[in-house]
């Protein structure tokens, strides 16, 4: 199976998880997915950088995970009601908004992992992804809206389409395929995925276990898990084949991975 460029060299990877590196982050002023974040996670010896994607009022990509400023920034407003010079304005001094465009540009070493969060993101994203796909995974809870933005990558001329994930339903179908032993249908829902990104766990069913792990690989499929913050599950998870850690602590988690 050829393997997409996204997913070189070997694993195992570590994802920094909104760009967040150290538990000091936010004391040093560099609030998640803000372009000190991306910066601060690129100089730390970060490859992979984690992101959520959301539209502004006209019509920007900017990586933000809620689609609110509430968490981020104490105004209720949603990200789609709010024009990017405010928001820009906002966000200056907390790290700094940074637009996909921007990400894309400014960083070229850093391959980024993209949660589609907004219905009306889709399509832009994949076509602002396209002349970098490969170096980008697209994924989203919703496999329509992941779907849109693999399929507007291959509209606006991507050489190949971005990598990706599966969606929260397709995930749900495939654990329970993989419990009920289903192979064959295991094996369909793995076809045309290059990872498989899930928790640990879901509430109280486990999401990740070694047969799913032995059946991603057979299937040329890699497994990520977030969000794995504590050295001693990041060891486990490897030590049970996972390829990659989705983490909040990229600093513990590049210390577990350069240890092996």
């Amino acid at each position: 199976m050829t393997r997409h460029p996204y997913l070189s060299p070997a694993p195992p990877r570590v994802l920094a998880h909104r760009g967040l590196v150290t538990a000091h982050d936010a004391a040093l002023g560099v609030v998640e997915n803000s372009f000190a974040a991306v910066a601060a996670a690129h100089a730390a010896g970060v490859e992979y950088v984690e992101s959520d994607c959301h539209l502004t009022a006209d019509g920007v990509v900017v990586l933000f995970h809620d689609d609110d400023l509430d968490r981020v920034a104490g105004d209720p407003r949603k990200i789609s009601d709010v024009r990017l010079p405010e928001l820009e304005e906002l966000m200056a001094d907390r790290g700094g908004l940074v637009t996909l465009p921007q990400a894309l540009e400014a960083f070229p070493d850093v391959r980024f992992n993209l949660d589609v969060k907004a219905e009306a993101a889709a399509e832009p994203v994949g076509r602002l992804v396209a002349p970098h796909a490969a170096r980008v995974l697209v994924t989203s809870f919703s496999d329509d809206r992941r779907r849109v933005a693999l399929a507007a990558a291959v509209t606006a001329g991507a050489s190949l389409p971005p990598a990706t994930s599966p969606g929260s339903a397709t995930v749900g179908r495939l654990v329970a395929a993989q419990a009920l032993g289903l192979r064959r249908r295991v094996g369909r829902l793995l076809g045309g995925l290059d990872a498989l990104q899930i928790p640990e766990r879901q509430g109280p069913i486990r999401v990740v276990t070694r047969g799913l792990v032995r059946a991603a690989h057979a299937a040329g499929v890699e497994v990520h898990v977030w969000t794995v913050n504590d050295p001693a599950d990041m060891e486990r998870l490897l030590d049970l084949g996972v390829d990659g850690l989705v983490t909040d602590r990229a600093d513990l988690a590049l210390a577990v991975v350069n240890g092996r």
